[in-house]
């Protein structure tokens, strides 16, 4: 079986190798309050940093899950108002957890499939926080990230945050213009769910206290402070995911290895491919049309006859696609485009599809 569901996803190859060393060494049972364990999370973060190309300034924290993230950048970073691109079903997300803590979110919306004009809008004064989901991984429309970098030169007082969560560790993200992201393990990185990572800077700090100096909740145990305090001993506030911890740096000194370059450049081709497949294709086509809009990660088609049967005609050839999202379910595939992902198992897919439609065709000449 490949998967090439959106997340989790198909998982690294080297995982079971990564299992089978950290159970050897017995750390899945060490204290995470011990040395050993401090220099894991260490090590971890320090790969993490050099393969993101994240400033050292910034403070990497361990959670529970990108949804978690939402959560704590709307507790530590909004008094008040925040501002929030929405496209799908993600990006809406963000914009609904800052309404469910009762902030006063303000937004930017336009059509699923479509992208942004970002000459067109304009952002309160007051927003103190901005938001951006670079990956819509709902409907497979991507930011570019030097449209991000050009709107923060005019808010130089706001807060960036972005969801990478479908397109890191791809994404290049400009951190001289994002004062926060943050993504989960599940899907560029190979892993199993249950890991989140928060990546902020000072300035994200700096609003956390001044809101907490107002008496407002920021959280309970997980809070900047917190997080930050342990984080400064190479620790989690509570128990962490230690296996996963231990397999993030294994995974990032491997793509390290191998070129965060070299990375980039086969998803882009892998998405070539699959794009110039859904444009000439008669049957499958990409929902999202403009080529600037189209995520390199995720790509959507729409499926005329359903996706129901497309999913499980491809299952029974081992190729496990995810469904359309939301009121999308019925009528898109979604297909991952993840490091682990071969060019082989992208041309595999496409040759897949395309007998599908053929037997459609043969299937109803019959009658």
């Amino acid at each position: 079986m490949i998967y090439f569901t959106v997340g989790p996803t198909q998982t690294d190859p080297k995982l079971g190798k990564y299992l089978n060393d950290g159970y050897k060494k017995g750390i899945y049972s060490m204290s995470h309050r011990g040395k050993a364990f401090g220099e894991i999370f260490e090590a971890t973060i320090a790969s993490l940093k050099k393969l993101l190309n994240v400033p050292e300034d910034f403070h990497v924290f361990f959670i529970g899950s990108a949804t978690e993230a939402m959560e704590l950048v709307i507790e530590n970073c909004v008094e008040s108002k925040s501002f929030h691109f929405v496209n799908g079903a993600f990006s809406k997300r963000l914009f609904d957890t800052a309404r469910d803590l009762r902030k006063q979110p303000l937004t930017y919306e336009v059509p699923a499939g479509e992208g942004f004009d970002f000459l067109r809008v304009s952002i309160p004064a007051d927003a103190e926080l901005v938001c951006f989901t670079q990956n819509e991984t709902s409907t497979g429309v991507s930011i570019d990230m030097d449209d991000i970098s050009a709107l923060k030169k005019y808010h130089q007082d706001k807060i960036f945050a972005v969801d990478t969560v479908s397109s890191a560790p791809y994404a290049r993200v400009d951190f001289k213009a994002v004062d926060c992201a943050f993504f989960s393990v599940q899907k560029g990185f190979g892993m199993p769910s249950g890991l989140g990572i928060l990546i902020v800077n000072d300035k994200c700090i700096q609003k956390s206290e001044a809101l907490q100096k107002k008496g407002m909740n920021i959280g309970s145990f997980h809070n900047f402070s917190s997080l930050l305090k342990y984080a400064g001993r190479h620790q989690t506030p509570e128990t962490p995911n230690v296996m996963a911890i231990y397999l993030l740096g294994k995974i990032c000194d491997s793509y390290i290895k191998y070129g965060i370059g070299k990375i980039r450049k086969e998803t882009e081709a892998k998405a070539r491919f699959l794009y110039k497949f859904l444009d000439t294709n008669p049957r499958y086509s990409a929902f999202v049309k403009k080529p600037g809009w189209r995520s390199n990660t995720v790509i959507v088609a729409e499926t005329p006859e359903g996706s129901a049967g497309v999913i499980k005609k491809l299952s029974a050839k081992g190729l496990i696609v995810g469904a359309g999202y939301g009121e999308f379910k019925d009528k898109h595939i979604r297909i991952g485009n993840f490091p682990m992902h071969k060019i082989s198992d992208i041309k595999r897919i496409t040759v897949s599809l395309t007998n599908l439609f053929t037997e459609a065709i043969c299937f109803s000449g019959s009658h």
